[in-house]
């Protein structure tokens, strides 16, 4: 496992509550996560694919930044995600996080433009930086099914060399263990934390020399997770993974976004928690049942995982 990393061990990609009028709820929100701190999270990833980033405007997703702040969340312990299709939101949310206190943040590729070449993405990354400042660091957010964009290990060596000290790591969500183990071989020796944004490769990228995890089921996991990470190179550790790659299994068989919320709905025992934007829609009481139901027999101990 990767010592001394900035955000090393266990990440939850936060959901978003939402209002009624599906306004984010940030009181809600800051109390999950200090839910989520005392149950095993180091560290916090908000506006991510799990939070609905994309849903929200630039005005709102600063709001939830500095709203979180401002309800006692410890901005150095939040990675928010700042990576858009536009150069100046991206350098507009980059330096605000960074004027917050934030010591990193995670940066989609501008994603609409399909097939861009890696000098055109240099190009793009080396202006947010140039533009924010080197006062937070850059963590790549690598998820080529939903952004259609993928970082090349070419491109990361460039950025690296161009950019030391600055571009700080990746959420490798490709899913693809060769990938994110290709990355650690290539890059941690200089430093660069590799964390995985699916929870069954945890416990093999810690003992490969990665930096733990970035995922959406740490939402209602965190708590195995951490035994993973504390454990990672001990029978205990491997017996936790084995529970938490079970839930992660029965996680994949549901929409993600309405199934995390219908869990935390059901911990919390909080029905706001189903409350999510279109296109996002809640799961139908029949199938909610049956994910909860399958989720249970993996073994789920929510008063504990929740």
């Amino acid at each position: 496992m990767m010592k001394d990393a900035l955000f090393g061990g266990v990440n939850a990609a936060v959901l978003t509550p939402m209002k009624p009028d599906l306004a984010p709820d940030l009181d809600r929100l800051a109390r999950r996560c200090a839910h989520l701190f005392s149950h095993g999270c180091d560290n916090i990833g908000v506006l991510g694919t799990t939070g609905e980033a994309n849903s929200f405007g630039m005005s709102e997703r600063l709001a939830i930044l500095e709203g979180l702040i401002e309800r006692g969340v410890p901005a150095e312990r939040l990675m928010p995600g700042t990576g858009t299709t536009a150069i100046t939101d991206s350098v507009l949310l980059t330096r605000r996080a960074a004027e917050l206190g934030c010591r990193g943040a995670l940066m989609l590729p501008p994603f609409y433009y399909k097939n861009p070449t890696d000098d055109g993405l240099f190009a793009y990354f080396s202006e947010v930086i140039n533009r924010v400042g080197g006062d937070i660091r850059i963590y790549l957010y690598n998820f080529p099914q939903q952004s259609a964009v993928p970082f090349s290990l070419k491109l990361i060596g460039r950025m690296l060399n161009a950019f030391p000290g600055i571009v700080k790591g990746v959420k490798d969500s490709s899913g693809s263990f060769e990938n994110s183990s290709a990355m650690v071989k290539e890059f941690a020796s200089e430093g660069f934390e590799v964390y995985v944004g699916y929870d069954n490769g945890l416990l093999d990228i810690l003992k490969l020399g990665g930096a733990g995890c970035i995922t959406a089921a740490a939402n209602v996991t965190s708590a195995v997770n951490a035994l993973v990470v504390k454990h990672w190179n001990e029978p205990k550790g491997a017996e936790a993974q084995r529970l938490l790659s079970a839930f992660r299994t029965v996680l994949t068989t549901a929409p993600t976004i309405p199934a995390l919320r219908a869990l935390v709905a059901r911990a919390e025992n909080d029905p706001a928690w189903l409350t999510m934007r279109p296109p996002h829609l809640a799961m139908s009481p029949e199938a909610s049942a049956k994910f909860l139901a399958a989720w249970d027999a993996a073994g789920a101990d929510l008063s504990q995982a929740a």
